[in-house]
C-alpha cells in the first residue's frame, strides 16, 4: 500500500507544506479505487468528501432540471473535485463520473475544516490553494456556458 503522506507531497494542492503538517495531513486522507464507469458521488448526495485524483480521469456534470447533462470539467491527475464537502454545502451540486479506472486520495469535509480550525497558518494555504482550483474551475465552467447557449441559440455560428 502506498505511503499516504508520500502521495500528498507531490500534489499540487499540498506540496511544499511543512513535515508535520504532511503528518497530520495524511492521517486524515482515504485512498481509494474506482472502475471506469463508476460513480463517485451523484448530484444531490450529501456533501462529505473532498477528493484529489491520483490517477485516471473524472468527469463532472450537472444535469439542469430543464436540460441534457452538461459535462462541465474533465478531472485529471492532481485535480481536485467534490469541494461542496470542504465549503460545509450540505449535498453536491453536480456529479463525479470516472472515465477510466482511477485512484483518489479523500478527505472528509468537516475533519479538513476542523483541520484549518486547529491550525490557521496551515489551513490559510490549504484555502487559498483551494480558491485557486475553484476560481479556475468557474471560470472554465462561464466558457463552457457561453459556448452552450450559443449553440442552443444560433447553432449556424462557428464558434
Amino acid at each position: 500500500m502506498p505511503d499516504i503522506r508520500e502521495l500528498l507531497q507531490n500534489l499540487p494542492l499540498l506540496s511544499g507544506l511543512a513535515p508535520d503538517d504532511m503528518d497530520l495531513l495524511a492521517g486524515l486522507f482515504r485512498l481509494e479505487s474506482y472502475a471506469d464507469g463508476s460513480i463517485i458521488f451523484g448530484q444531490g448526495d450529501r456533501a462529505d468528501k473532498l477528493f484529489v485524483l491520483l490517477t485516471g480521469k473524472v468527469e463532472i456534470r450537472f444535469k439542469p432540471d430543464d436540460g441534457e447533462t452538461l459535462t462541465v470539467t474533465t478531472i485529471d491527475s492532481g485535480g481536485v473535485f467534490g469541494w461542496s464537502a470542504a465549503l460545509g454545502r450540505k449535498t453536491y451540486t453536480s456529479c463525479a463520473v470516472c472515465v477510466e479506472d482511477s485512484k483518489a486520495l479523500h478527505v472528509e469535509g468537516k475533519l479538513l475544516r476542523q483541520l484549518i480550525e486547529e491550525h490557521p497558518t496551515t489551513g490559510v494555504v490549504i484555502l487559498d490553494r483551494l480558491a485557486t482550483v475553484i476560481a479556475e474551475r468557474l471560470r472554465n465552467t462561464h466558457a463552457q456556458v457561453k459556448t452552450l447557449l450559443k449553440d442552443a441559440m444560433h447553432p449556424e455560428i462557428d464558434q
